[in-house]
């Protein structure tokens, strides 16, 4: 089980996403020291993105190597490929076309250009999560490798946003995706935020990851993020059930922060 979440606050939305971009780099450098590669979940969103234009602006981000690195994404918008909606579109432009990625390490949650519905492209993410699980549990020859693989491959770090009503990647409070124990991706349908159709990462899939960081800024996010580290019901308020099995940290500008438990705060040094 995680510890308890580690809160860093930062004085504005811009420094945050430097900060993250940088903790990152760090990050999957050290991750691909130990295991060769890394695997990264990202999310969208003003802070999601704007980290990533961050670490390709980054002069460190020639540290890592792009070419070893994973990439999934926590949701994703079930419209067509290339609509600008999508989170993979606009990671596209703020970094993967930047870096030197391998594109068979870029997963891509499916569209309605090969789906009919989001949850036919649901199992298909769902299906292929599965297949990278089995290709690495074929890789590791060390000795305590499960007997069978799992339905997911390790997650180094999970990066996930929060919405002003509280709902983490497209898992929305009261809603079928939240309440999922079974499933590792879901459909999502009346989403309460446009588009309505979407493709889902469960809660149980997100707190397989070793590392959750939930990155937010802005004022209208104080309240979830004070509902969330106050223990709310994840039900109610889903960005309290992401927990990273090592570390779950929450990376949020001082506009997030004013209802955050003071137990909990921890500013940031400066430079960080």
């Amino acid at each position: 089980m995680s510890a308890e979440p580690r809160v860093s606050i930062h004085p504005d939305s811009s420094v945050l996403m430097a900060a993250i971009a940088a903790r990152l780099i760090t990050k999957l450098v050290d991750v691909q020291d130990r295991f060769g590669e890394a695997t990264v979940v990202l999310t969208g969103g003003t802070v999601g993105i704007g980290t990533l234009k961050a670490v390709a602006d980054s002069p460190a981000a020639p540290a890592v190597d792009w070419a070893k690195v994973n990439f999934w994404w926590g949701d994703e918008r079930f419209v067509g490929a290339q609509d600008p909606d999508r989170n993979a579109v606009q990671a596209q432009e703020a970094l993967l076309k930047h870096i030197d990625v391998d594109p068979a390490r870029v997963h891509v949650p499916g569209s309605t250009d090969d789906f009919g519905s989001p949850e036919e492209a649901a199992e298909d993410y769902a299906r292929r999560l599965g297949e990278a699980a089995a290709a690495e549990h074929a890789a590791d020859a060390s000795d305590d490798r499960p007997e069978t693989p799992g339905r997911l491959p390790r997650f180094d770090v999970v990066l996930l946003g929060v919405g002003p009503d509280a709902h983490v990647a497209s898992l929305f409070p009261e809603q079928g995706g939240i309440r999922e124990k079974q499933l590792t991706v879901v459909g999502v349908r009346n989403s309460p935020k446009p588009p309505p159709e979407r493709i889902s990462l469960t809660l149980p899939a997100i707190n397989t990851s070793a590392e959750v960081w939930m990155v937010v800024a802005g004022e209208d996010k104080a309240g979830a993020v004070g509902l969330a580290l106050a223990g709310a019901n994840p039900v109610q308020v889903p960005a309290a059930g992401p927990a990273g099995r090592s570390r779950t940290l929450w990376l949020i500008d001082e506009n997030a922060a004013s209802r955050v438990p003071e137990q909990l705060v921890r500013k940031a040094p400066a430079g960080s």
